[in-house]
């Protein structure tokens, strides 16, 4: 996969972007690069990243997925970001990611929010179906 396009849809060869994180090559850096490979990671069923990757204090003993049904995660849309980067502890990913679940498509919609400590990003948690406002 390596020459292939990143599934996090950046533009990026995935060995570039998502690929050296899934792979333990390097951490990233904002809040919205540990979003864009943790939907990588789940379009390619890297449990172990998901799992890694989510906070301590609210991470499942599984991430689990989609588990027991046919699931293609299909696209990636980041639709706003607040604070999560560099020189932030804590800061926030509005996105939309699109996927087939037995065939039929679907949208999962959610504000997920990240903290980092010893400098490494987390997954928190996540508000689904958020009500936003557009300026």
């Amino acid at each position: 996969m390596n020459a292939a396009a990143c599934p996090c849809g950046s533009g990026l060869a995935y060995a570039a972007c998502c690929g050296r994180y899934l792979d333990g090559d390097a951490l990233p850096a904002t809040a919205e690069l540990l979003m864009r490979s943790r939907y990588t990671a789940y379009s390619l069923d890297r449990e172990q990243y998901l799992l890694d990757s989510w906070h301590p204090s609210t991470r499942p003993h599984r991430s689990a997925p989609g588990e027991h049904l046919p699931l293609q995660w299909i696209g990636l849309k980041i639709l706003k970001t607040d604070a999560g980067g560099l020189a932030d502890t804590k800061g926030s990913v509005e996105f939309v990611a699109r996927c087939k679940v037995n065939g039929a498509a679907q949208r999962m919609h959610e504000v997920s929010r990240f903290v980092r400590e010893n400098g490494r990003w987390y997954y928190l948690d996540g508000a689904l179906n958020p009500v936003t406002t557009r300026k």
